[in-house]
């Protein structure tokens, strides 16, 4: 969703500093754009003694387990990073004014990614405000939201070339959406859990500028409750592929694995035109859905 008009931002220090491009490196901490506040020497050397926490433990089901939390931070402006963001697993709550744990769609992110940024190891707590905002390209990595607040992360690329990668993580407790899809180009959501939501991916139904959109869905593990795992615009030529996803508790089948829409740009409320695989804009096979 849109960030409140007129929020002050800043920067919150991240553990280390590295340029960039340490996305690609072997850094595990990013930095802030220089005119941005630094950590000062004395944080930096601290966070440095520190390395990353290792990898959690893998469950049985092979999904990582839910992580404990190393440190907590209170998050009163929304931090934004360039480069790649490295939470070592500390848990970030929203306070201020973004402390609400509302629905509101004008609520600023707690971390709004610049394009081509990387957010890792990182824990949303509540309140989580409207989570994460990607401007452009960006990969979430071992992300994880314990009660997601309006959406867990929104993607507003304009480009048709805009890739977001979401490896890994998880998500709880959405009354609505996980992943809102509200620019153009393609999200990539692998390796993910998802538990007691609305829908697991959106594009966006009624929004002002609409683009196509695709989204790709694989190994992932859903439990109900929940309502869709995906839901696109066919109008808008939207695809959704979807493999490797387990739902988990619906022995009634009342989650929608994808559903179509015909979106508008008039902020109406769309309409379905249907669900299930159609080989158009639904793409899956029966093979791709195993329920536990």
């Amino acid at each position: 969703m849109e960030p409140a008009s007129g929020a002050t931002r800043t920067a919150s220090p991240p553990p280390t500093t590295a340029s960039p491009s340490a996305s690609s490196s072997a850094s595990a901490s990013a930095s802030p754009s220089a005119s941005r506040t630094s950590a000062s020497p004395s944080a930096s050397a601290s966070a440095r003694k520190s390395a990353s926490p290792p990898a959690p433990p893998t469950s049985t089901a092979g999904f990582a387990a839910w992580p404990t939390a190393t440190g907590e931070k209170a998050v009163a402006t929304t931090i934004e990073v360039s480069g790649t963001y490295d939470g070592t697993l500390k848990r970030f709550y929203g306070s201020g004014g973004l402390g609400s744990d509302s629905q509101d769609e004008d609520q600023g992110p707690l971390f709004e990614l610049a394009d081509g940024a990387t957010l890792k190891n990182v824990i949303l707590g509540s309140p989580a405000a409207d989570g994460v905002h990607c401007l452009g390209s960006c990969t979430l990595k071992n992300v994880w939201w314990q009660d997601v607040g309006e959406d867990a992360a929104t993607f507003k690329g304009t480009s048709a070339s805009a890739t977001y990668l979401v490896d890994g993580g998880g998500a709880r407790k959405a009354d609505d959406k996980v992943f809102q899809h509200n620019g153009a180009g393609t999200l990539t959501i692998r390796n993910f859990q998802v538990a007691d939501f609305g829908k697991l991916y959106r594009s966006c139904g009624n929004c002002r500028t609409q683009y196509e959109r695709h989204v790709v869905i694989s190994n992932v593990k859903v439990t109900g409750p929940g309502k869709d795992i995906a839901g696109v615009n066919a109008n808008y030529g939207d695809t959704a592929t979807l493999s490797g996803v387990t739902i988990v508790g619906d022995s009634s089948r009342k989650i929608t694995v994808c559903e179509r829409f015909q979106g508008n740009a008039s902020g109406a409320e769309p309409s379905s035109l249907g669900s299930g695989a159609d080989g158009t804009h639904c793409r899956y096979s029966a093979s791709a859905i195993t329920y536990r």
